[in-house]
């Protein structure tokens, strides 16, 4: 069952502000690569969110990858429940993404050793979980359904998950509302796992067919990559649904989308936040998003996402100083 508004806003009340990152490991170059037994890679992991906590990270959202559990579940869990572990002794909560639609490889997920990143593309190796191929399959639904609530069943009481992303950027790679009958099944077999965490879908393109994912969900979450402006009217457009507002994908500094204009922003409007990227590794999402098209492959002078170089040097030390003062501040909203 749906949450009522009032628990909604009751649990996002005894919430610490959320100040979390999108989170695949530098070494990874999509989520099949994070989770398959023979590349997961705990130390590096287990770095890099230290890395986060030190700077100010409470929250991480990750991309769980069907065909991974399909193909070796109880493996999948076991570093599931490994990831949890590392990121509870960070005081770092996981926001698990079960779905996603985005697929900048330009093809469906497959197993074993995955094709390396192109030079000089943004996120080049990114697949789809678990691809439209499954995902529009009729015989397919008793498995995907199996997944759902295998997952969340054995975590839905679970302190160290904060929400379930049920499906990220539904529509995405030209599928518009084609989404629509997965997204609907996937809320439905969600609420009957039981859940004891709030479930979300996000709005992206704030078209009608996406708007209905607010509508569904018991949190209200959303993707800004938009100048100030912009952003402003989407968190104006979403407060009308009156329950708490997340924004789990954001930052694009070449659209003047930065700590310094929207981090303010967010935390004045007492929006949790999830900026895209924390290490820049194999996939490549410093760069822009133009180098899709055949842009240069240098370093470009401004990153458009990621926080740390491998090294762990900040690629801006002011964005990880305005974090730590915004964190410090407590829940609710500030004055600007």
């Amino acid at each position: 069952m749906k949450w009522l508004k009032k628990k909604a806003a009751e649990w996002y009340a005894e919430t610490e502000w959320i100040a979390g990152f999108n989170y695949v490991p530098s070494t990874a170059v999509n989520s099949t690569e994070m989770w398959q037994s023979e590349t997961y890679d705990r130390e590096t992991i287990d770095r890099e969110l230290k890395l986060a906590a030190e700077a100010g990270y409470n929250a991480c959202r990750v991309f769980l990858q069907y065909l991974v559990w399909e193909n070796e579940r109880e493996r999948f869990i076991n570093n599931f429940n490994d990831f949890l572990h590392i990121a509870d002794q960070n005081i770092i909560t996981v926001m698990p993404v079960l779905f996603d639609d985005c697929a900048f490889a330009g093809r469906e997920p497959y197993l074993g050793a995955q094709d390396g990143p192109k030079p000089g593309v943004h996120n080049s190796g990114w697949t789809p979980s678990p691809g439209a191929a499954i995902a529009d399959d009729p015989a397919m639904e008793a498995s995907l359904s199996k997944y759902v609530k295998e997952i969340i069943g054995a975590f839905k009481d679970d302190r160290r998950i904060i929400v379930w992303d049920l499906y990220n950027e539904p529509g995405n790679n030209n599928r518009g509302p084609k989404c629509l009958p997965l997204v609907e099944k996937a809320f439905l077999w969600a609420r009957e796992a039981g859940p004891s965490q709030p479930l979300t879908v996000g709005v992206w393109e704030f078209k009608e067919y996406d708007l209905s994912f607010a509508e569904m969900s018991d949190v209200v979450s959303f993707h800004d990559y938009s100048k100030y402006e912009e952003s402003e009217a989407k968190i104006a457009a979403l407060k009308q649904y009156g329950r708490p507002l997340i924004c789990t994908e954001w930052l694009h500094r070449i659209n003047g989308n930065n700590f310094a204009n929207h981090l303010p922003l967010y935390r004045h409007h007492g929006v949790g936040v999830y900026n895209w990227g924390l290490v820049t590794g194999k996939t490549q999402t410093n760069l822009s998003w133009d180098t899709m098209r055949g842009q240069p492959d240098s370093e470009p002078d401004i990153w458009q996402q990621d926080i740390f170089y491998p090294g762990g040097t900040p690629y801006r030390e002011d964005e990880v100083k305005l974090l730590r003062e915004f964190r410090n501040a407590g829940r609710g909203i500030i004055n600007m």
